[in-house]
């Protein structure tokens, strides 16, 4: 086509009305997307907690608002902040079906409130229980606690255990020292509360107790008391006695201390028989060093049906908790120390076998706790047991 040449004119055909246009629109071009409403404070709030709520679901607890985790931080604060807003509770009952914004009943006794410390306000590492350094603060207890004690059933089983550490206090090998704080309050530790000596014999499970905040622990211990009650209290109520009435823990002479963080491995016990066998009987210092992972009263209960206890009842004469070392290797090294002196005799065992007991030894009591602390302080390598003079001697003499 030339410059020159005429260009033919192209035909456009416009609709006679704007309604036209829309209607001929078949692809939607000219559609105008509606205007989303406008999201109220109400459901705003609904749908912070439904992400509070659904993190219950999914994790089986609710959010902490201190973890190192960011987007669990910010649920956990989310929800202290609706917790501490009544309207916002009420606003939002309907969708708690995990009972989140339920207020938790004001307790009922001293041991309910320590265990709804909500903040771990009374937890070890807090220190606030831990009253040594501050002025002594008196504070005179009813006799509601005492009321609550009962009496031991098996004291028998743990008279010796009192009768021992008197012995180590008048000795020195035990001493007496200001109530040193919760992390000593462990099994087997030996504490006196107004005069009145007390043992540690166990430590219940560990309860806890779930709240809208976070979650609580709390063990229940069994005290023993010297004069043949025990209780039952937490060990938060015994932290507590122990550092208003001026309490006390006795702790052996050298030896280094346990904490809670220290782990139990199992007991080495002594036992004294009451056979009545003539070739038993008659024999002076004769005792049975062993060892459990369960508790010593627990394995002795049936002495007299086993031909290992020399098919009588025992006593025990002293019972040595073992931490962070394996308790039937100490046994063997007890074992080994005292070979030349182990009991050569042979029982029958309910089926008529015959049956040759291997941890009786004849060696006096003062004389195995004098090779545990060896053990303990790692000396007993220098030591032999001298069977003629009954005590442990260097290995030059």
């Amino acid at each position: 086509m030339t410059a020159n040449e005429d260009i033919e004119p192209v035909d456009v055909v416009f609709p006679a009305s704007i309604e036209a246009v829309l209607d001929s629109d078949v692809d939607g071009l000219l559609d105008v997307q509606e205007k989303p409403a406008k999201v109220t404070a109400r459901e705003r709030l609904e749908r912070a907690f439904l992400e509070v709520v659904e993190f219950r679901r999914a994790h089986g607890r609710v959010p902490s608002s201190s973890t190192r985790a960011i987007a669990e931080r910010k649920l956990g604060a989310r929800l202290d902040g609706i917790l501490a807003n009544d309207d916002k509770i009420a606003a939002l009952k309907e969708l708690d079906v995990f009972g989140l914004l339920e207020t938790p009943n004001a307790p009922a006794s001293i041991d309910d409130l320590i265990g709804s410390d909500d903040f771990n306000l009374l937890g070890d590492e807090s220190g606030l229980l831990d009253v040594s350094d501050l002025p002594v603060r008196r504070q005179v207890h009813d006799s509601g606690e005492v009321a609550r004690r009962e009496k031991a059933p098996d004291f028998q089983q743990f008279e010796p255990l009192f009768k021992q550490k008197h012995a180590e206090l008048r000795d020195g090998t035990s001493k007496l020292l200001p109530y040193p704080g919760m992390t000593h309050i462990v099994p087997g530790a030996f504490f006196v509360l107004n005069g009145v000596m007390l043992f540690i014999a166990e430590v219940g499970e560990t309860e806890y107790k779930k709240t809208t905040v976070r979650e609580n622990k709390r063990e229940r211990l069994r005290c023993v008391f010297e004069n043949g009650t025990e209780s039952s209290m937490y060990r938060q109520s015994l932290g507590i006695r122990l550092s208003d009435e001026d309490g006390q823990i006795i702790v052996q002479t050298e030896i280094p201390e346990i904490l809670t963080d220290d782990v139990v491995s199992g007991y080495i016990y002594v036992l004294r028989s009451r056979s009545e066998d003539p070739q038993i009987a008659g024999i002076e210092d004769l005792h049975k060093i062993g060892f459990t992972r369960d508790s010593v009263e627990r394995r002795i209960k049936s002495a007299e049906k086993s031909p290992t206890y020399l098919m009588a009842p025992v006593d025990v004469v002293a019972s040595y908790r073992t931490y962070n070392v394996k308790a039937s290797a100490l046994e063997n090294l007890l074992h080994r120390i005292f070979a030349d002196v182990r009991l050569d005799v042979t029982q029958a065992n309910r089926k008529g076998r015959d049956y040759d007991p291997s941890e009786w030894f004849v060696v006096p009591r003062d004389v195995i706790d004098q090779a545990i602390n060896l053990i303990i302080s790692g000396d007993i390598v220098g030591f032999v047991y001298d069977a003629n003079a009954q005590k442990l001697a260097h290995r030059d003499q």
